[in-house]
């Protein structure tokens, strides 16, 4: 084989790796951890599984199967981490129930199960309620610290020192990996909601409109979230979850224009808006109206309903998206929230209120939050305020990391 030869096939090689790493992470911890409490070896059981798939696959060729070549690899892995740690006797029973395992090795197409599982696991009472978002992002989802860290606006170092520490606490208090009695589910269902629409947050911003990693997690966030509503169809957050991520889906193509130019909500072409999408989202959302039940997420839901009736009716109705974000600052008083609820405020009463609005909420915390610069920005640009506004996109630009977005601000700007 020539040179030439040897570096193509590394690449495509490599490539398979980094697409099933991609899509097959959380599956595969989840289904190793799902008996052992031990989130920690099981993510070092896969690493090496990764290396050594980088190591004999160029070699030996891609193999059929490759997930089911990296669970093998990764529970052998997982034992011989288990011995070299020394800690035979309290690894017996799980070295043996391994064992076991291991003389049936077909890859099971029933991961949703496990993965779902394991986000009712990271939900556990005993572990930090903090946690319980990040855990399952980087356990489930496979995310590392670094994007988890950006969504919450803290140092990876920082993100990566308390994951550590809230495996080490699962590791040690024994938690069991298993879904816990119907009766506990409720009191768990809101960390395992907030961990699926964090997903698709951190999945629509990396999106960009177009590239595939963000694409496919904010994919998972969905599945995941119908999978849950099989689980519990009787609890309307769900469906109303479900909802506001049907919505912002649906508006996907309408996100950047042909050039790759950012499109805001407000002058997307709504008629690249998925319909089938919009109507499963509202039938969601009327469901979950019926439970009588109202939560955050059904509110969120209202508010991106209310926007998606622009596609029949032309218009916005702006006071109902108001009065949407008044309830829900009542139960999520959020930065996102707040600033939301200012920017409704200045298109129902005018740029002066808004910007009161904007001026209410505490300094302390908009420091570093995108949104609130970009909103406050063109709200000083409406009331001719120039150097506050130039002041304000600078600093919106300054924290804006999709260049499509910060090329419209600095556009704007000018």
């Amino acid at each position: 084989m020539s040179g030439s030869e040897q570096e193509s096939t590394y690449r495509t090689t490599h490539g398979t790796i980094e697409r099933v790493a991609r899509e097959s992470y959380g599956r595969l911890v989840a289904y190793l951890s799902s008996n052992t409490h031990d989130v920690g070896s099981a993510e070092d059981a896969l690493s090496n599984a990764l290396v050594a798939a980088l190591e004999t696959w160029p070699r030996d060729g891609v193999p059929q199967n490759p997930e089911a070549w990296l669970l093998t690899t990764a529970r052998r892995s997982f034992i011989d981490l288990a011995r070299h740690r020394q800690v035979a006797e309290a690894s017996e029973p799980t070295l043996a129930l391994l064992r076991e395992e291991s003389k049936d090795m077909t890859f099971s197409p029933q991961f949703p199960d496990e993965r779902l599982k394991l986000l009712f696991v990271c939900a556990h009472p005993a572990i930090d309620p903090a946690m319980h978002t990040p855990l399952m992002l980087q356990t489930v989802l496979g995310l590392d610290a670094a994007r988890i860290a950006h969504a919450f606006l803290i140092s990876p170092t920082t993100m990566g020192q308390r994951l550590v520490r809230a495996k080490t606490k699962i590791r040690d208090g024994g938690i069991r990996f298993e879904i816990p009695q119907e009766r506990a589910l409720p009191q768990r269902l809101g960390a395992v909601l907030e961990a699926i629409y964090a997903a698709f947050g951190i999945g629509w911003d990396d999106m960009a409109g177009v590239d595939q990693s963000g694409r496919d997690l904010a994919e998972e966030a969905i599945w995941l979230a119908r999978v849950l509503l099989q689980l519990m169809p009787q609890e309307a957050e769900v469906q109303g979850l479900l909802a506001l991520m049907l919505h912002c889906e649906a508006r996907r193509a309408a996100r950047r224009g042909p050039d790759g130019r950012y499109m805001p909500l407000s002058e997307q072409d709504c008629q690249k808006w998925s319909l089938p999408l919009i109507e499963e989202a509202e039938r969601h959302l009327r469901e979950a109206s019926s439970r009588s039940r109202t939560g955050r997420f059904q509110l969120e839901a209202a508010i991106q309903s209310v926007h998606a009736e622009r596609a029949r009716s032309g218009g916005i109705q702006w006071n109902a998206v108001m009065m949407f974000y008044d309830q829900l600052i009542r139960i999520s008083p959020t930065l996102g929230t707040r600033t939301g609820y200012a920017a409704a405020v200045a298109e129902a009463k005018g740029a002066e209120a808004g910007l009161a609005t904007l001026n209410a909420i505490d300094s302390d915390d908009i420091s570093a939050y995108q949104p609130y610069w970009a909103v406050r920005a063109h709200l000083l640009q409406q009331l001719g305020k120039t150097s506050e506004a130039l002041d304000a996109f600078d600093r919106a630009i300054g924290l804006t990391e999709d260049p499509a977005v910060r090329r419209f601000l600095l556009q704007r700007r000018g």
